[in-house]
C-alpha cells in the first residue's frame, strides 16, 4: 500500500512511499496480540505486594485462655488468623507476573496492530525532522499542522533523537519512542502513529525476519 509522505508543517512533499503489505496489510491475530499486550502489562507490575502470614505477626505466643471449661472454641495464640490482628490465610507473597512469549508470536503481534492502525487510516507518514534544542512549544505546532493536538499519538523516530523525545515528554497525549522500542501496547494504545520515513526501513527490516 502507498502512503504519502507530509512534512512538520502537515503540507504534502508530492512524494509517496511504499508500506509493505507483509507488514503493514496482513490478516491481524487478535489472540497474538491479546497475549503481547497481556505480557507487557504484566510486565509493569511490581509485585511487591505482601501479606504477614501467622509467622510473621508480632505478638506473644503464650495460650491465650484454658483449654476447657471456657464454652468457646479452644484458641492456642493470639495471632490466630481468626482473631483481629491475626495473620493472614493465604495471603499475597512478592511474586514475578512475567511470562514467555516465543519472537515470533510477537512479531506477528505487532504486525497485526499496524495492520489494523492502516486499516483504520490511523497511520501518517511523516519527513525525518529535528529540533535545534527542546521546545515544548515546536512539538505543539507539529501536532497542530497534523490536527492531532487533541487525539493520543505516537511519533516514532528511526533513531533516538533526544531534542524531539525532550520536546514532548511534558505533553500528557503524545509520546516519542525510536522504531527499537515499539511494542504492540504502544501501537494500539494511540489514536494515531506517526511514523518519521526513518523507521519505516527498520520497522520492516525488524518485522519480516
Amino acid at each position: 500500500m502507498e502512503a504519502k509522505v507530509l512534512d512538520f508543517n502537515g503540507k504534502d512533499t508530492g512524494r509517496k512511499v511504499q508500506l509493505s503489505d507483509s507488514v503493514f496489510g496482513i490478516e491481524p491475530n487478535n489472540h497474538a496480540v491479546y497475549l503481547d499486550v497481556k505480557q507487557y502489562l504484566a510486565n509493569q507490575r511490581q509485585g511487591t505486594h505482601k501479606a504477614k502470614e501467622r509467622a510473621e505477626v508480632a505478638g506473644s505466643t503464650r495460650k491465650i485462655k484454658k483449654q476447657k471449661g471456657t464454652g468457646t472454641a479452644r484458641a492456642g495464640s493470639a495471632k490466630n488468623p481468626l482473631f483481629k490482628g491475626g495473620g493472614t490465610v493465604f495471603g499475597p507473597r512478592p511474586r514475578s507476573y512475567s511470562f514467555k512469549l516465543n519472537k515470533n508470536l510477537k512479531r506477528l503481534a505487532r504486525k497485526s496492530a499496524f495492520s489494523i492502525k492502516a486499516k483504520e487510516s490511523n497511520i501518517i507518514v511523516l519527513e525525518d525532522f529535528n529540533f535545534e534544542t527542546p521546545n515544548t512549544k515546536n512539538f505543539i505546532n507539529v501536532l497542530k499542522a497534523l490536527e492531532l493536538e487533541n487525539k493520543k499519538s505516537l511519533f516514532v523516530l528511526g533513531d533516538t533523537n533526544k531534542n524531539v523525545y525532550l520536546s514532548s515528554r511534558n505533553l500528557k497525549g503524545s509520546s516519542v519512542v525510536s522504531s527499537l522500542e515499539l511494542s504492540t501496547y504502544a501501537i494500539l494504545n494511540a489514536n494515531n502513529l506517526v511514523l518519521l520515513e526513518s523507521s519505516l526501513e527498520i520497522i520492516e527490516e525488524n518485522l519480516s525476519k
